[in-house]
C-alpha cells in the first residue's frame, strides 16, 4: 500500500496553485522582456507615436480575450498542456501535432533567441553609448546568457524557481523606475513629444500585423494557467478571475511604461534606440544609467528562466498522448531536470541567435504561435456546439472567441504581405510537419523505432 501511494503521488500532480499564486504566474510571465524590447517595433510598424499606444491598447484587450477564452477552456478541458492540449481536445490529432512540432523547432527556440538578443543589447549597450554596441559581441552574451539559464535548469530546479521569484519582483522594479519618472515628467508639463502624436506622413497600415505581433510579444504570458491546469485551486473560480486581475493591471502597467517612454523620447530616439529602457534612462535621469540596464536584463533573464518550466511539460503532457518520444520529457533521477529536452533546444537557440535578428525571429516564430492560438480558441466554438452537455462552471459571450479567432487569423494571413520571406520560412516549418505525423503518429512506429525512442 505504501508503494503505490508512493507511486500515485509521483505521477499525478497535487492541487497547489492558490489563486494569489495564479495571479503572480500570470503577471510574472506577462511582465518581462517583451515591455522592453516591442516599443521599438510597435511604432515602427504603426507609424506614429498615437496609433502605436493604440496598438499597445487593444493588444492588452484582444489578450483579456485570448486569456478569458483559454479560461473557459480549462473548465472544461481539465488537462495541462496548454495550447497543445486545447487544439487535441477540440480539432483533433493532426493540428496539435502541427502545433508540437512548430512549438519545438520554432517557436520557442526564436522566443528564446529573441530574450537572449535583448538581454545582450542591455547588458553591453551603456558601456557603448551613445553607440550601438557591436553585433557579435550582443550575439556573444546572448548565447552565454542563455547558456548560463540552461545550464541552472539542467542543475536544479529547486534554484530555478527559488530565483524566478527575486527575478519575478526585478522586473516589476524595473517598470517602476520607468514609470515614476516618466509620470513625474508628464505631470510637469513634458508633453511636446505628444505634438502630432497621429501624424499620417509615416503612418504604415500595410506593416499593421508586424506592429501587433511586436504588441502581442509583451503580453505573452496571459494563457500560463493553462499550463498547470491540474494544479489549480477551484479552476473554475480562480482562474477566470486571477485571468481578469492580472491582464488588466498589465495593460495599464504597459500603458504608463509607454507613456513615460514617449513622455521623454522622441519617436526618432525610439526607432533608433537598441535599448529603449537604456535611451530612456540617459534623457531621463542620469542616476538611473547604470541601474536599469541591469535590471533589464535581468528581467530578460528570468524570461528564459521562465520560458524552460512550461516548454519541459508541454512535453510531458505531448508523450503522455503518445504525440512525443518520451525521451524527451525525461527528467533526471536525482535532479528533476528536463535534460533531454534542454539539451535539444540547445543547437537551435544558438543557430536562430547567430543568424537572426530580433525583429525578424519576432515575425518568424509569432506566425505559429498566433495561427495555433486562434485555432484553439476556434476550437472552443466547435466544442461547445459538439458537447452541450458538458458542465460550464465559466461561459464568455460567443463574440469574445469569435474576435479573437478572426482578429488572429487575419493578422496572420495579413503578415505575408508585411514580411514575406520569414513569415513565408514560418509557415514551411509548420507544414513540415505534415509528413512526420503520417509516416510517424498516425501509422503504428516500426519496433526498431520503437525500441530506439521510446522507453
Amino acid at each position: 500500500m505504501g508503494k503505490a501511494k508512493k507511486e500515485e503521488e509521483a505521477v499525478f500532480l497535487r492541487k497547489k496553485i492558490t489563486l494569489l499564486r495564479a495571479f503572480s504566474l500570470l503577471v510574472g510571465s506577462m511582465v518581462g522582456s517583451g515591455i522592453f524590447i516591442s516599443p521599438k517595433g510597435v511604432l515602427k510598424h504603426s507609424g506614429n507615436v498615437g496609433v502605436s499606444l493604440i496598438v499597445w491598447f487593444a493588444c492588452g484587450i484582444l489578450s483579456l480575450f485570448g486569456a478569458l477564452c483559454y479560461a473557459e477552456l480549462g473548465t472544461r478541458i481539465t488537462k495541462s498542456g496548454g495550447h497543445y492540449i486545447y487544439v487535441l481536445e477540440t480539432l483533433g490529432p493532426l493540428p496539435s501535432f502541427l502545433y508540437l512540432w512548430a512549438e519545438y523547432f520554432a517557436i520557442r527556440p526564436a522566443n528564446s533567441a529573441v530574450i537572449s538578443l535583448a538581454f545582450g543589447n542591455y547588458i553591453l549597450e551603456p558601456f557603448f553609448a551613445p553607440c550601438a554596441a557591436p553585433l557579435p559581441a550582443v550575439k556573444l552574451v546572448a548565447l552565454l546568457g542563455y547558456y548560463i539559464v540552461l545550464i541552472l535548469n539542467s542543475w536544479s530546479v529547486s534554484w530555478s524557481a527559488r530565483l524566478q521569484n527575486v527575478l519575478s519582483v526585478i522586473k516589476l522594479l524595473a517598470l517602476t523606475l520607468i514609470i515614476v519618472p516618466g509620470m513625474m515628467l508628464l505631470a510637469q508639463g513634458h508633453t511636446e513629444n505628444f505634438q502630432d502624436a497621429f501624424s499620417s506622413q509615416s503612418l504604415a497600415l500595410d506593416k499593421l500585423p508586424l506592429a501587433f505581433y511586436a504588441g502581442m510579444f509583451a503580453y505573452s504570458g496571459w494563457f500560463q494557467t493553462s499550463f498547470v491546469r491540474e494544479e489549480l485551486v477551484r479552476p473554475e473560480r480562480n482562474n477566470p478571475l486571477a485571468v481578469i486581475v492580472s491582464v488588466v493591471a498589465v495593460i495599464v502597467g504597459y500603458m504608463l511604461t509607454n507613456v513615460s517612454y514617449y513622455t521623454v523620447l522622441t519617436a526618432e530616439d525610439v526607432l533608433a534606440s537598441q535599448a529603449v529602457a537604456v535611451s530612456f534612462a540617459q534623457k531621463a535621469f542620469q542616476r538611473l544609467v547604470s541601474v536599469i540596464p541591469i535590471l533589464v536584463a535581468l528581467s530578460c533573464f528570468g524570461t528564459m528562466n521562465g520560458g524552460i518550466f512550461t516548454f519541459s511539460r508541454t512535453l510531458f503532457v505531448a508523450s503522455r498522448e503518445g504525440q512525443w518520444p518520451p525521451l524527451f520529457s525525461m527528467i533526471h533521477i536525482r535532479r528533476h531536470t528536463p535534460l533531454p529536452a534542454v539539451m535539444l533546444m540547445l543547437p537551435l537557440v544558438t543557430a536562430m541567435v547567430c543568424v537572426g535578428d530580433i525583429y525578424h525571429l519576432l515575425n518568424f516564430f509569432s506566425f505559429s504561435r498566433w495561427l495555433f492560438i486562434g485555432l484553439a480558441t476556434l476550437g472552443l466554438i466547435i466544442h461547445r456546439y459538439r458537447h452541450p452537455e458538458l458542465p460550464r462552471p465559466f461561459k464568455v459571450p460567443l463574440f469574445i472567441p469569435l474576435s479573437f479567432t478572426v482578429i488572429c487569423l487575419f493578422a496572420v494571413g495579413m503578415s505575408f504581405c508585411s514580411d514575406p520571406v520569414y513569415v513565408s520560412i514560418g509557415c514551411a516549418m509548420v507544414l513540415s510537419g505534415f509528413p512526420v505525423y503520417f509516416l510517424m503518429i498516425s501509422r503504428p512506429i516500426p519496433d526498431c523505432c520503437r525500441t530506439t525512442f521510446c522507453c
